[in-house]
């Protein structure tokens, strides 16, 4: 294992040197942000040719993305900020310096959401019927984008000797990471330090990827059981896994004055919206069907 930057050890896989940029002119160019622009733009061709499939326009996700990316990425900045304020209100220089790191993936779905309810409002389109496919290509995107976080060795967990348990140079990782369970039981090989930890940036990847699935496959099944059904889905499932997920890293964002994480708060938010739309919906479709000759 010597020299390795990562490694599993059950599974007998590593990486001698973890690169995480290319600097093509001189210019500095992280991978992290390339995986999440190749996300983004997988995302909306996905998104684009579900939404065509089902007679919406493929022009209208893709002009609503423009609006969009950027904005997102300004909301999950913000997002970010807001829950390390204790750091950034003595540090207010940095709040811009978004190559710093510090993006908060739910800063940027809420700004999403909320970017394409405008959006429909505007273009006079149906809110729902457009977040519906707009969330296929979203998770799946979320999927791509959370291996910029191995190239970073960064959104990992505490402890463990799990079977996909990775070890990491501790000198890669930023310290700020580390806390002081992980660093109790960091292990020695050949005088490099290693942590052995969670790789819940692998978990999170894996169980969008599986809801990415579920959702393409629930969408073109015919099944679907009201307008909105998959937008709604989208936000149970992804907070499920979200919320487990979330309590393994060492990194949360913790509610101001609290050890709460705040991605878990919000999954758990996310996860009691999607069951009452559901029941909400279902019954004013029953009760439709139950009285198709009301007044509407």
């Amino acid at each position: 294992m010597n020299s390795y930057d990562v490694y599993f050890p059950h599974l007998g896989i590593g990486i001698r040197h973890l690169v995480n940029s290319i600097s093509p002119f001189g210019f500095r160019i992280a991978f992290y942000g390339i995986i999440i622009a190749i996300g983004m733009l997988i995302g909306i061709l996905v998104a684009s040719r579900d939404y065509q499939n089902r007679g919406g326009k493929a022009d209208d996700i893709q002009d609503f993305a423009l609006y969009t990316i950027v904005l997102a990425i300004l909301g999950a900045r913000a997002y970010y900020v807001i829950f390390e304020w204790g750091y950034y209100s003595k540090h207010p220089a940095e709040i811009l310096m978004t190559r710093h790191g510090g993006l908060a993936i739910y800063g940027g779905v809420l700004t999403s959401i909320l970017c394409c309810f405008l959006f429909t409002r505007w273009r006079k389109l149906r809110f729902l019927n457009m977040a519906d496919s707009g969330v296929i290509g979203l998770i799946l995107g979320q999927a791509i984008g959370r291996w910029g976080n191995f190239f970073n060795a960064e959104a990992f967990g505490g402890y463990t000797d799990s079977l996909f348990a990775m070890r990491l140079r501790e000198d890669i990782v930023n310290q700020n990471m580390l806390t002081r369970s992980v660093l109790d039981r960091e292990i020695l090989v050949d005088g490099v330090r290693y942590i052995q930890v969670h790789p819940t940036f692998l978990y999170e990847s894996a169980w969008n990827f599986a809801v990415f699935l579920f959702l393409l496959l629930w969408s073109r099944s015919g099944k679907k059981l009201f307008e909105g059904q998959i937008f709604f889905l989208y936000l149970g499932l992804y907070g499920f896994g979200r919320f487990f997920i979330e309590g393994l890293r060492t990194d949360s964002l913790l509610l101001w004055g609290t050890k709460l994480a705040v991605s878990q708060l919000l999954s758990a938010f996310l996860v009691l919206l999607s069951l009452a739309a559901h029941i909400l919906m279902l019954r004013r479709r029953k009760e439709r069907e139950g009285n198709p000759g009301g007044n509407s």
